[in-house]
């Protein structure tokens, strides 16, 4: 059975073709900031992101007509729980609105939809970034006009979770991990029994990141905002692009920050230590929602490829629960599979709405 997946970044639109659940093609499709500018809105790049995945497969001798179904990354939508979602409508008018933010995985559904309508055959998402599955508790924050919500990596978090259930000769509903995904955002959740009932991440708390602030004290925070040194622009920008790692050391390359550890460098040492104490007390934390029953500790994203990253988390944190590392992402992989469990009839699609 033949899937193509489609996931649209900042720079770049991903695609993947899938036999069953092999992957046998992938190809980064690039677009420079020239060919974007022109674009007023995200939603207004679908027909040329389109066009140049048409011609890509074209190019590679895939016939869109042997698909059997298009998934694509699921946007910023409304919060939902996780699971594999038929592509409708009401999806696709969210989507063109950017309810909840501009994002180009807003276009994730849209491609999908407009390729698999055309062929006839069905379009779905997988786990979006707005799966929430907080219990109430763990919304509280201690100010009633703040309450806290789950941004965190749910595709890849839910993929390594499966993928380890299954090495662990059971399913996703029948264990209790946290899963740290560490990437150039962290996001780090409980996971019990195959829901996410708390966790942390985006631009709103957590360990700071190679370029983001993660949680800030917030009294010295409200002070910097009205101290006049920053705009509202400014903020938002030093908490999500340029904060972390790049404010302290002015690069948001973990190899390079290796490099100057290893090299001596004093400060690079203490911004590095200082991120896995934070990565390893978040965790720990974690540990306390799942009143200590905790069947695994996965580390995944892009930074769980550092050896020594990883083995310094696991000495701080491994008394907790066996750990296991799943370097890099899984998010292609899990799309197809999504969609996979649907067609062969082992999940039921979700209806968005």
């Amino acid at each position: 059975m033949r899937i193509l997946v489609i996931n649209p970044g900042g720079t770049s639109t991903k695609i993947s073709v899938f036999e069953d659940d092999k992957e046998v093609f992938k190809k980064n499709i690039t677009h420079t900031q020239e060919e974007l500018k022109d674009f007023k809105s995200v939603f207004e790049q679908f027909g040329y992101r389109k066009d140049l995945i048409i011609k890509t497969l074209s190019e590679n001798n895939f016939s869109v007509e042997s698909f059997k179904c298009i998934v694509g990354r699921g946007g910023l939508m409304k919060a939902v729980e996780g699971g594999t979602y038929s592509v409708n409508d009401k999806m696709i008018e969210d989507m063109k609105n950017a309810i909840n933010g501009e994002h180009p995985s807003n276009l994730g559904c849209v491609i999908a939809k407009d390729i698999a309508d055309q062929l006839g055959v069905p379009s779905f998402v997988v786990d979006p970034v707005s799966v929430d599955e907080f219990e109430d508790v763990s919304r509280i924050t201690g100010i009633s006009d703040i309450e806290k919500a789950s941004w965190i990596h749910a595709l890849n978090h839910k993929a390594v979770c499966r993928k380890t259930a299954e090495e662990m000769g059971g399913k996703y509903s029948e264990f209790n991990f946290i899963v740290a995904h560490l990437g150039s955002g962290i996001s780090i959740a409980a996971h019990k029994k195959g829901k996410m009932i708390d966790g942390s991440g985006g631009r709103s708390d957590g360990p700071f990141s190679p370029e983001r602030s993660g949680g800030l004290p917030a009294y010295a925070l409200i002070q910097l905002c009205y101290s006049g040194k920053y705009t509202h622009e400014e903020m938002v920008t030093k908490v999500s692009n340029i904060g972390g790692m790049y404010d302290y050391l002015g690069t948001k390359d973990i190899i390079e920050i290796e490099n100057k550890v290893a090299g001596k460098d004093k400060k690079a040492k203490l911004i590095l230590d200082a991120f896995i104490y934070q990565v390893s007390k978040e965790i720990a934390m974690y540990g306390a929602s799942l009143y200590g029953k905790v069947d695994k500790i996965i580390l995944t994203g892009g930074i769980s490829h550092s050896k020594f990253i990883t083995e310094e988390i696991i000495k701080r944190i491994s008394y907790l629960a066996p750990v296991k590392v799943i370097p890099g992402e899984m998010e292609m992989e899990a799309l197809a599979l999504g969609a996979l469990r649907v067609l062969n009839n082992i999940e039921e699609a979700k209806i968005y709405d």
